[in-house]
C-alpha cells in the first residue's frame, strides 16, 4: 500500500467509526445475501457480538497499516483459526465484495474511486496474509491424511 491510500483508508475509517453498529450489521446483511451458505459459519455466534468484533478488527488493521509488522502477524493466526471455523479461500472474495460494498452505502459520495481502491489494497494484504496462513496450517493435516 502507497502512504496515500493508508492516509485514505485512516481518513475514510474516521467516518465509519460513528456509524460502526450500523455498518456491521449491514456488512452481515450483505454477505448472508452474496452467499447464503456462510450464514453456518456465524450459526451459534451472537450477531451484535460478532459486529462489535468486526469492527474492533477492521479498527486495528487500519491503525496499524504505516507499521503493519505486528498486525499481519495477528491476521496470519487469525487466518489459520479461520480454518478450524471452516473458512474456505473462496469466501476471502465474498467479504471483500461485502466490506467494499458496507463501505460504499455508510460513506456515499465520500467512496471515491480511491478510497475504493485504498481498501481494496489494504483487504488485499489482510486477505492474502490470512489465506496463505490457512494454507499452511492445512498443509500439516493434508499430508496425515
Amino acid at each position: 500500500m502507497t502512504p496515500d491510500q493508508i492516509r485514505l483508508v485512516q481518513a475514510s475509517f474516521e467516518d465509519v467509526v460513528p456509524i460502526a453498529e450500523a455498518a456491521a450489521a449491514l456488512f452481515y446483511e450483505r454477505l448472508f445475501t452474496l452467499d447464503p451458505s456462510l450464514r453456518r459459519l456465524f450459526a451459534q455466534a451472537d450477531m451484535a457480538a460478532q459486529g462489535r468484533k468486526l469492527v474492533q478488527a477492521i479498527a486495528y488493521v487500519v491503525g496499524a497499516l504505516y507499521a503493519p509488522e505486528e498486525m499481519l502477524g495477528s491476521m496470519r493466526s487469525l487466518g489459520q483459526r479461520h480454518v478450524r471455523y471452516g473458512v474456505e479461500d473462496r469466501h476471502y472474495a465474498t467479504v471483500g465484495a461485502a466490506l467494499l460494498w458496507t463501505l460504499e452505502q455508510g460513506l456515499g459520495e465520500r467512496f471515491t474511486p480511491a478510497v475504493r481502491d485504498a481498501w481494496a489494497a489494504a483487504y488485499g494484504v489482510v486477505s492474502g496474509t490470512m489465506m496463505a496462513a490457512a494454507r499452511e496450517a492445512e498443509a500439516p493435516l493434508a499430508a496425515a491424511a
